[in-house]
C-alpha cells in the first residue's frame, strides 16, 4: 500500500480560513479549505477529487495518511478510534442540524414524502401524525439511513441513493413514530418534547388507530421493497417493540432486575430499530455481508448508548428540558441503568422502591441516593463503553464526510451527559 504520513495538522475551530499541510516526503505545501477538512473531505495531494492518491484531514485526529486507490486498504483507517474521555473538559458539541447537513436534501425529500404517504388516506390520521412529526424530532433514524447509505455506496462507487434507500428511511420513520404514539398511550404520558401527546389531544382510540395505521402502512411499503433479508430484518423490529414493552411491564418496581435484562429491554425498545436501519441501508448499497454486519453492530451499540444517556437525563435534566417530569421512569417503576447500579451499593434504596413511593418525598429521597452513591456515574461509563464499540464498528468505512457525521453523532450523544 502506498502511503505518506502527514504531520502537524492543526487549526482552530473558528476564525481560520485555510491551513497548510506537510508530509514526510517533503511534498510542497498546499492551501486547503478548513470547511473541507471539517467535513473529512477526500482529496488528491495535487488538488481535485479524482486522483489516485487521497488524503483526509479530520479535525478530531492529528496525523493522516495518503492512500493509493488501487488497494482495498483505503477502507482501513489510519488510526484506531480515539478513546472517549468523559472527564476531560467538554468540547463544543456539533448540533445535529450541522451533522445532518451532508444529507439535508435527502431529509427534505423524506419530509415531503412522509406527508403524502401518511395523509393520503385519512386527514385525521395525518393531523395526529403531524403532532408528533412536528414535536421537535430531529429525524435521527432516517438521517442514519441516509448517512450509512451514502458512506457504504462510496465503497462500490455509487454516487446517488437508490429508491430503496429512500423508501427504507421513510419506513423507519413511520415505524418509529408509530411506536412513540403507542408508547405514550401505554405510559399515559401527556407530554412529549414539550407538546401534548396524540392521545391527550385526540383520545386514546385515535392514537391507537394512528399508530396501527402507520405500522400497517410501513409494513406494506416494506413488502414492496421485495428484499427478503430487509423484510425479515425490519419485521423483527416490530416484534422487538412488543417484546420490550412486555419485559418492561412485567418488571416494574422489581429490584432484582439485572443489567443484562435492562440492556436487552433497551435493545428491544430502542437499539433494534437503529441497528436494522443501518444494516438495511448497507444491504441496499450492495456491500458485502461483513460490512453490513458492522453497520448493524454500529446501530446496536449507538442505540444502546443513546438509551443509557436518555435514562441518565431522566435524573439530571429539569422537567422543562426533558419535556416531561424528571425521574418519571423511576416513579412508574421502570428501573434503568442508574437505579440498577445504585441498588448494588445502597440497600435502603430497595425498600423505598418496593414501597412504590407511597410516602411523601420518597421519590426525591430515592433520586438523592442514586446520585450520591454513584449510580449515574456508573451509567455514564456504560454509555461511554457502548459508544466506543460503535466507533470501532465504523472502521470498515472509507473516510468521508458521511463517516465523520456518523462518528460525531456518537460523540454528540455523550456530550448530553457531561
Amino acid at each position: 500500500m502506498m502511503s505518506i504520513t502527514c504531520h502537524n495538522l492543526e487549526f482552530a475551530r473558528r476564525g481560520l480560513e485555510f491551513l497548510a499541510y506537510g508530509s514526510s516526503s517533503n511534498a510542497s505545501l498546499e492551501r486547503i479549505s478548513v470547511k473541507d477538512c471539517a467535513k473529512g473531505m477526500l482529496r488528491t495531494v495535487n488538488g481535485g477529487y479524482k486522483g489516485r492518491k487521497l488524503w483526509c484531514c479530520r479535525r478530531d485526529i492529528g496525523p493522516c495518511r495518503v492512500f493509493s486507490t488501487n488497494t482495498p486498504e483505503v477502507l482501513v483507517n489510519a488510526r484506531p478510534p480515539p478513546v472517549l474521555d468523559l472527564n476531560h473538559e467538554s468540547r463544543s458539541p456539533a448540533s445535529l442540524t450541522n451533522l445532518f447537513e451532508v444529507v439535508a436534501e435527502d431529509l427534505q425529500t423524506l419530509n415531503k414524502n412522509l406527508q403524502s404517504i401518511v395523509g393520503a388516506e385519512n386527514p385525521v390520521l395525518m393531523s395526529a401524525a403531524e403532532q408528533i412529526f412536528g414535536a421537535g424530532g430531529k429525524r435521527t433514524r432516517p438521517a442514519l439511513v441516509f448517512l450509512v447509505s451514502r458512506a457504504t455506496a462510496e465503497i462500490i462507487g455509487f454516487r446517488e441513493l437508490t429508491k430503496e434507500h429512500r423508501r427504507l428511511a421513510e419506513i423507519i420513520e413511520m415505524i418509529h413514530t408509530a411506536s412513540l404514539i403507542h408508547d405514550d398511550v401505554l405510559d399515559e404520558s401527556d407530554m412529549r418534547r414539550g407538546k401534548e401527546t396524540v392521545h391527550q389531544l385526540y383520545g386514546t382510540r385515535v392514537a391507537v388507530l394512528a399508530g396501527d395505521f402507520m405500522f400497517a402502512q410501513s409494513s406494506w411499503y416494506l413488502a414492496n421493497l421485495e428484499n427478503l433479508e430487509v423484510i425479515k430484518l425490519i419485521s423483527q423490529v416490530i416484534k422487538d417493540f412488543a417484546s420490550g414493552e412486555i419485559k418492561q411491564a412485567s418488571s416494574l418496581f422489581d429490584c432484582d432486575v439485572q443489567l443484562d435484562e435492562y440492556l436487552l429491554k433497551s435493545y428491544y425498545k430502542t437499539a433494534s430499530l437503529i441497528a436494522a436501519s443501518t444494516k438495511g441501508a448497507a444491504i441496499f448499497s450492495g456491500v458485502d455481508s461483513e460490512i453490513s454486519e458492522q453497520m448493524y453492530q454500529y446501530g446496536k451499540n449507538f442505540g444502546l448508548s443513546f438509551q443509557v444517556v436518555d435514562d441518565i437525563l431522566d435524573f439530571t435534566q429539569s422537567a422543562e428540558d426533558l419535556g416531561k417530569p424528571s425521574a418519571s421512569d423511576l416513579a412508574k417503576g421502570n428501573l434503568t441503568a442508574p437505579v440498577i447500579f445504585a441498588l448494588e451499593k445502597e440497600t435502603k434504596l430497595r425498600d423505598i422502591i418496593e414501597s412504590e413511593f407511597c410516602e411523601s418525598g420518597s421519590l426525591e429521597k430515592a433520586v438523592d441516593i442514586i446520585e450520591s452513591c454513584g449510580g449515574i456515574d456508573k451509567a455514564r461509563e456504560l454509555a461511554k463503553s457502548k459508544a466506543e464499540l460503535a466507533l470501532e464498528n465504523l472502521q470498515c468505512l472509507p473516510l468521508s464526510s458521511f463517516r465523520f457525521s456518523l462518528e460525531e453523532m456518537v460523540k454528540n450523544n455523550l456530550e448530553r451527559i457531561r
